[in-house]
């Protein structure tokens, strides 16, 4: 407890789209699940069916197609989280795409997935660990997300799948999946493909079904095959639990799901973990069923509020403007003047008031960037948010009263160094001359 008590305070760990609080009684089932194995349905079978009720509440969420002869309309699986879940689903894309190739005889060593720079970086471990070459779109300062116009060109026939995401980690925008989807459906058209999407929706798949219901990305667009959700991020769940979604049954390669009996009974397995605690499961579930679509509509209208309010009170101070577009509950901002600080001086002097407000440049084309980020969870308030700007504007006052010296390139510092008429002299000239340096370069 002791070593604990140096941990940040979640509360004020404004960086992270991790749950950090949950109710006394979600706390209790919690406890409850921690001592059951759910990948072993033969002994915890009822777990596993509210399992099963979550994916099929997911994939109604989420628009997918309804089976004529089955009330059982989903197709997916719980994960430790949306890394998992994108593995999968990557897994799913590859599968696909090599044996469509492999029926028409056509090569299979060359797999590419097409994305944006601003990808979080599971994406790039999908790329590396499963040998999937990344087309990869550079943003801009202006642009940073992926759009159809630039995604097109990076589109050919070994590509095995389109990732867009509803809501970027750098900024939280949503990028357009109903245009890319089009943009998309004319490509296959034209070349005879069949290239699909995956929705990485890990923070907006629990945001955008509540607020903009008619936001056309999930599974009423015939292209998206399958769709990533955290509910460990605005699902209200602690870490450790996210989801992946198919549009049918067949988007799901059956050669990717494993059969096992050595747990006592005749079971399926589609996850690259195996054992993995209840816990989360049935604190979705107790979720799903406290909060319903109102409820959940409720937390995610009040998160858009408050973060509203402190977008208001950073523009206040005419020393920040905002770089989000206000799609979900997230600051994203930068300083207006850096003269005095960097974004980078502002993250350390909040840390030394408790606050985690992380600072970053943004990705590959827009790297000149910097900015910041405050991820608004149902725990933060509008009185949160007053702390925390009056805290920002004690930092930046004290800047401007202590500037930080910025540091000078390796050029600069070296037309200064020789400006007071110091003289470079190569080593080759010290031993000819037999001067010995006594170990000091």
């Amino acid at each position: 407890m002791d070593e604990m008590a140096l941990d940040a305070n979640p509360a004020q760990n404004l960086a992270s789209f991790v749950t950090t609080y949950m109710e006394p009684e979600a706390v209790e089932i919690l406890k409850h699940g921690m001592s059951k194995n759910i990948i072993d349905i033969d002994q915890y079978a009822q777990s596993a069916e509210l399992q099963t009720r979550c994916v099929n509440m997911l994939a109604d969420l989420f628009h997918a197609p309804r089976s004529e002869n089955s009330d059982i309309i989903g197709v997916g699986t719980a994960t430790i989280g949306s890394s998992e879940a994108i593995m999968l689903a990557g897994l799913a894309m590859k599968w696909r795409w090599r044996e469509e190739r492999k029926k028409k005889g056509l090569p299979i060593d060359k797999p590419n997935i097409v994305m944006g720079a601003n990808v979080q970086v599971c994406w790039h471990k999908l790329c590396k660990y499963f040998d999937i070459e990344a087309h990869e779109a550079p943003c801009t300062p202006e642009r940073l997300v992926l759009t159809a116009e630039v995604a097109r060109p990076l589109i050919d026939e070994n590509t095995i799948g389109v990732c867009v995401i509803l809501g970027s980690t750098i900024n939280g925008e949503y990028e357009n999946v109903k245009d890319i989807h089009d943009m998309l459906m004319e490509l296959n058209e034209k070349n005879g493909w069949n290239v699909p999407i995956h929705v990485d929706a890990a923070s907006g798949g629990f945001i955008a079904p509540f607020i903009q219901p008619d936001l056309l990305w999930d599974f009423r667009l015939p292209l998206v095959k399958s769709i990533n959700a955290s509910g460990h991020k605005f699902g209200l769940v602690f870490a450790g639990i996210g989801w992946v979604l198919f549009r049918e049954p067949h988007d799901l390669p059956e050669d990717l799901v494993f059969h096992v009996n050595y747990l006592g009974g005749y079971q399926s397995s589609f996850t690259l973990n195996f054992s993995k605690g209840a816990s989360t499961v049935l604190a979705q579930y107790y979720q799903f069923l406290r909060l319903g679509f109102h409820g959940y509509k409720a937390v995610v209208t009040n998160c858009m509020s408050n973060s509203q309010y402190l977008r208001k009170k950073l523009i206040e101070t005419k020393k920040i403007y905002i770089v989000d577009k206000e799609c979900m509950p997230l600051v994203a901002f930068s300083l207006i003047d850096d003269s005095s600080c960097s974004v980078f001086d502002l993250q350390s002097r909040l840390k030394a008031r408790g606050w985690i407000v992380p600072a970053y440049a943004c990705p590959t084309g827009a790297t000149t960037l910097k900015i910041m980020r405050v991820v608004v969870k149902q725990n933060f308030s509008c009185d949160m948010a007053d702390l925390l700007v009056k805290d920002i504007i004690s930092a930046l006052d004290y800047f401007e009263h202590y500037p930080v010296p910025k540091p000078s390139s390796p050029d600069t510092a070296r037309a200064a160094f020789y400006a007071k008429g110091a003289k470079f002299v190569s080593l080759p000239t010290f031993k000819s001359r037999g001067i010995k340096t006594n170990g000091v370069c």
